[in-house]
């Protein structure tokens, strides 16, 4: 018997008698993640608003980034998309760095379908000039010219739950529900890996807000896009979110799966977060000393 050392293959003997050494087992290949932050940092003046935040958003995951205003998430989430320009760290989509600035207009649309962003007022994002129907047509002749735009339009106004009747209409005549679906389809007509959604749901009634929530989950499902929440409200987070972390004073403080960091936070502020959602019991004045005294 031939000698096999240790931690080598056997060899393997095919029926003419041939001795073959079996390939090695590979790895399976892991994915990039849709997106990764990596030390963003931003400063005004003398106020650090963004000090070393680094998170990194599954493919098809969801992350929320909580915090009380002035917590610096908002800004965090304008790195992301584009809106603004840290001072230094990364943000990588799909395992390419994503440029601060670039130059070109292919460059700038290609950039533009790698991240988009729902805002908390769609009217304001809306022309009130403008149908439903033209502003989808507009965003698809802006990044995929040539396709079949009306049959695109029909499948948007579909996938947020739009009758197609909507199409006619201009933001002021549908309910605030109805724009922030049409943005958020306006948001998916570009097929974005990312979809930033900075309190999103905030400016609607509770009843409606389980329905966006709802159908967002939905597409989440359907097109595998990852959703980054910026909220406030912890609410949302736990509905919608797989992970979570905390800001304050524009640092990551806490961060791990939503399900523990809800259950068990470790950082008194993250406590606080959560003491501070009225319950049977809740004392405002003791909320307002523990947040003095942190």
């Amino acid at each position: 018997m031939p000698d096999v050392s240790e931690g080598e293959p056997a060899p393997v003997r095919e029926p003419a008698g041939r001795a073959v050494t079996p390939e090695p087992a590979r790895r399976p290949v892991t994915p990039e993640p849709a997106l990764r932050a990596v030390g963003l940092t931003r400063t005004y003046g003398a106020v650090r608003a963004v000090d070393g935040v680094s998170f990194t958003l599954p493919r098809g995951g969801s992350l929320g980034i909580v915090g009380e205003s002035g917590s610096g998430k908002t800004t965090t989430a304008r790195i992301v998309v584009g809106l603004e320009l840290a001072d230094s760290g990364e943000v990588v989509v799909g395992g390419r760095t994503r440029p601060a600035t670039v130059r070109g207009r292919a460059r700038r649309l290609a950039r533009a379908r790698e991240v988009q962003m729902v805002f908390q007022d769609p009217y304001l994002s809306l022309d009130p000039r403008t149908s439903v129907a033209a502003v989808l047509h507009e965003t698809l002749r802006l990044h995929f010219p040539g396709r079949d735009h009306p049959h695109r339009v029909r499948e948007l106004l579909d996938q947020v739950g739009l009758a197609t009747r909507a199409a006619d209409a201009r933001p002021g005549q549908l309910s605030g529900g109805q724009r922030q679906r049409v943005a958020i389809a306006r948001a998916l007509a570009v097929e974005p890996a990312v979809l930033v959604l900075d309190e999103a749901v905030a400016a609607l009634d509770v009843s409606v807000q389980a329905q966006i929530l709802n159908l967002l989950a939905d597409i989440r499902e359907q097109a595998a896009v990852g959703y980054l929440f910026i909220t406030h409200d912890l609410g949302v987070v736990r509905c919608v979110t797989d992970d979570v972390i905390v800001m304050r004073h524009g640092r990551v403080i806490e961060a791990g799966a939503t399900a523990d960091v809800l259950a068990a936070p470790r950082h008194p502020y993250t406590r606080l977060l959560l003491d501070s959602v009225p319950h049977p019991g809740w004392d405002p004045e003791q909320i307002a000393a523990a947040r003095r005294a942190l």
